[in-house]
């Protein structure tokens, strides 16, 4: 026995020996401590959760207000914002916003900015220096010099709505808890911090830097003929290129940290649009559901914004004016993500003796170098370094940058002479999308929609588009890069000049449709083009199932209902599953089954395809296509390579294909051919279901494994989760399903998705239906914070209502007056 259990044995003696009633005594206090202590707690722990809930009631004077402004909240928590002037209606709008959402506003700009290690310390200093490197916020302060000086007063009104929400907060200790629990109080809000969340949309929907470098390392490390089979198609110059690179040894340890911090690749979306030939109502509907990471709050707010002849409603980022998707009066809009190839990494060559000197066409150019200071929560500041060519940021050379004094030179890694890898992107160019977000916001028609759309740069996006005069159209809009030479698929050389941009797709030729016959128009991130399209968009399209399921629907019958779409939004049906599970069974035949496996594969042959939560089946369908992608590349693709591996589904597809149509490839023979695979990845995905869930098959469901994470930021200090994590219900559909639920391999959880749904019948624009997952607002002592989640995992939705005798009745009305 230690020294410290001996004396806590003889502690206990002596308590022992006291008398019975003294020992009593004594206990009681302890407990009556204790409980008073645990009463306290959570008596401070209310008060510090109830007190900063916004004033939904009564009167705020508000400073800058030219009249007064009414706020009214429905029944779930949208605030329906009626003002006299749109300056004003923008004010409020931003003091209504940070009212809900201020932390989450707060935590956005500083990550977009590289600012978040100065209220959370150390622990974020690497993402602070890869946001700091692409240039978010650099690329929105070059930007808003573009903007007319109506915007620009619109963006200074919403600023100063927020800053005042932040002096009356202050000034009344009802700051959120988050900035307590934190220790800091957030800076006044600026029109670059609205333009900065609005360019982070950009990054969050453009990670095609990743496949290149991806593909520049298959070429590196495996013999040509292997590593093309994981390219989506034959690069055009590929040999020109391809012999370019092999004369360059670049290091790709830093683009691979530089992965960590890449978007979820499967960001994405679905929208439609049915002509009223084909609806019940015989007006269009339109439908749409942006898919982006989960987490708490929601990425998307509602609000309906009403001012003059000003009557908008729909779901903008909390931050930014306006709103992005939705419909006023006479049209309704929807938006999914193109994924066209609109970043690019340039191969430089850097000079021996001088780090910053860059070669272009037999010239050494300088770089630009831009050093900057890291602040660090509770820490000593971090000098960081980016380098800036003619192409764009140095990326190559990322990684954690070390503290003050612990390094000669403030990046990470330089040799004599190292190439490097600079990023070009659309999004780095000055732009206006907050411009044409405002026209939309304005439109009438298809034309004057249009005309908006010539504001629009980055991100490009497939906008669907109704009007009540019956119009229905769509349009892929944005900047889309055409290049002298190379597809955007691999590195490319740049000191030789021969693979700059040329411009942009012409505006006129983007690809576009207006009432087509069939009656409808949907997206998906598909291939949007034929072959015959005479411009470069992208060779990795998002997999066909969503796509195919949504025309599989909509071609099914003459008449739509409402009803039909919201069940269309959230429908289950696994197309992949249905393509591939006959070729899986095929090859089963005949190989010897453990009890266990051949339940698990009686599962399957008795499922319909759809991804249900109460079944076992999705969860074995799932399990095998992980396990397959394992079997074929986890003992080959170096581990920290594996994040910049983006199109490997698209790419398992392929080899699936290509094997069953007797063109196995190497991957696929030197694991055995398409029959070992198959058979290897069953056993894996059937031991680990009965690891997760035990071994009897019949008892195993997909929902148990794959539940919803709306995740807080601050949710990893345990053991905040328990208060700011919503409830985590299991949920169907997966990342392939028109029910779009992406989710992590290893846990299960559901953490991607459609954070919005909505959907607008044009006979009736004063009324139209959503869900946000998990609610409205951001303060966790909030009835509106997680409100929606059963409605969001089960495909419900509330009805929004925008006319003044719906929403007006209601107790939640507030009035802001000038503070004169």
């Amino acid at each position: 026995m230690n020294i410290s259990a001996q004396s806590e044995t003889k502690s206990r003696k002596k308590f022992s020996m006291w008398p019975r009633r003294l020992r009593w005594r004594i206990m009681l206090t302890l407990g009556i401590l204790l409980i008073v202590i645990a009463a306290g707690t959570a008596i401070w722990g209310y008060s510090a959760l109830q007190r900063p809930l916004p004033q939904t009631e009564g009167e705020i004077r508000l400073p800058g207000l030219t009249d007064p402004v009414m706020v009214y909240r429905d029944e779930h928590g949208v605030p329906h914002i009626e003002a006299q002037n749109e300056l004003d209606l923008y004010r409020a709008q931003g003091f209504v916003t940070a009212q809900d959402r201020m932390f989450q506003m707060d935590l956005s700009r500083r990550q977009a900015s590289g600012r978040l290690s100065e209220v959370v310390g150390e622990a974020t200093v690497e993402r602070d220096a890869f946001f700091r490197t692409i240039g978010l916020r650099r690329a929105a302060e070059a930007s808003l010099s573009q903007y007319p000086e109506r915007t620009l007063r619109i963006l200074e009104a919403y600023a100063e709505g927020v800053n005042a929400y932040i002096e009356q907060a202050r000034e009344k200790g009802t700051l959120p808890v988050e900035f307590r629990l934190l220790g800091y109080e957030p800076e006044p809000w600026s029109s670059v911090d609205s333009l900065t969340i609005g360019k982070y949309m950009a990054y969050d929907l453009s990670d095609h830097w990743r496949e290149q470098a991806f593909h520049y390392y298959l070429m590196q490390k495996f013999s040509k003929e292997k590593a093309l089979e994981l390219f989506p198609s034959y690069p055009e110059n590929g040999a020109t290129v391809i012999q370019a690179m092999s004369e360059i040894d670049l290091d790709l340890s830093g683009l691979a940290r530089a992965a960590r911090y890449a978007p979820p690749e499967w960001n994405g979306s679905n929208n439609w649009v049915v002509s009223g030939e084909k609806t019940a109502s015989g007006a269009p509907y339109l439908a749409n559901d942006p898919h982006l990471g989960l987490g708490t709050p929601a990425i998307w707010y509602e609000v309906h914004l009403k001012a003059g002849d000003l009557d908008v409603n729909g779901v903008v980022f909390a931050g930014i004016p306006g709103i992005v998707v939705g419909r006023n009066q006479h049209i309704a809009w929807g938006v999914t993500n193109v994924g066209p190839d609109v970043q690019d990494l340039y191969i430089e060559k850097r000079h021996a003796d001088d780090p910053y000197l860059f070669e272009y066409q037999g010239e050494w150019e300088k770089a630009e170098v831009i050093r900057e200071q890291i602040k660090v929560k509770d820490g000593e500041p971090v000098e960081y370094e980016i380098v800036i060519t003619r192409h764009g940021s140095v990326i190559s050379d990322f990684a954690l940058p070390g503290k003050e004094g612990d390094q000669e030179e403030p990046t990470a890694y330089r040799g004599e002479g190292a190439p490097a890898l600079a990023m070009k992107w659309t999004a780095h160019a000055p732009s206006t999308e907050l411009e044409a977000v405002l026209r939309f916001n304005r439109a009438t028609n298809w034309e004057e929609f249009k005309e908006a759309l010539t504001y629009f740069h980055t991100p490009a996006q497939n906008f669907v588009f109704a009007s009540t005069d019956g119009t229905i159209a769509y349009r892929a809009n944005g900047l889309i890069p055409v290049r002298q030479n190379g597809d955007g698929l691999l590195p490319v050389p740049g000191w030789s000049g021969e693979y700059e941009w040329e411009g942009f797709i012409p505006w006129d030729e983007l690809p576009t449709i207006v009432n087509p016959d069939e009656g409808f128009i949907s997206t998906a991130n598909n291939k949007i083009v034929g072959d015959d399209y005479p411009y470069h968009i992208t060779s990795t399209w998002a997999q066909p199932y969503r796509q195919n399921r949504i025309r599989e629907v909509l071609n099914s019958k003459d008449i739509f209902t409402i009803e039909d779409m919201m069940k269309l939004q959230f429908d289950q049906k696994n197309l992949q599953a249905q393509e591939f599970l006959p070729i899986f069974f095929e090859q089963l035949e005949g190989m010897e089954l453990s009890e266990m496996q051949r339940e698990a594969l009686q599962l399957l042959q008795a499922w319909d395809f759809a991804d249900r939560p109460d079944e076992g089946a999705p969860l074995v369908f799932h399990l095998w296509m992980a396990a397959i992608s394992d079997v074929l590349f986890a003992d080959q693709i170096d581990d920290e390579m594996m994040p910049l591996f983006k199109g490997k589904a698209q790419a398992v597809d392929q080899l699936i294909r290509r094997a069953y149509d007797g063109n196995p490839g190497l991957w696929m023979e030197e694991n055995g051919g398409l029959q070992q695979v198959v058979y290897k990845s069953f056993a894996a995905a059937t031991d680990r279901a009965s690891q997760l869930q035990g071994e009897k098959p019949q008892k195993w469901r997909w929902g148990k494994f794959h539940s919803v994470l709306f995740e807080h930021p601050l949710a990893a200090v345990k053991p905040l989760n328990l208060l700011f994590n919503p409830p985590s219900p299991g949920m169907g559909g997966s990342k392939i399903t028109v029910a779009a639920a992406g989710w992590d391999t290893e846990s299960g959880y559901v953490d991607h998705g459609a954070v919005w749904r909505g959907i607008t019948d044009l006979s009736d624009m004063q009324k139209n239906w959503n869900v946000v997952g998990p609610g409205q607002s951001g303060h966790a002592a909030s009835p509106w914070y997680d409100d929606q989640v059963t409605d969001w995992v089960t495909g419900g939705y509330h009805l929004t209502r925008v006319n003044p005798d719906a929403y007006q009745n209601t107790k939640h009305v507030l009035q802001l007056v000038p503070d004169k």
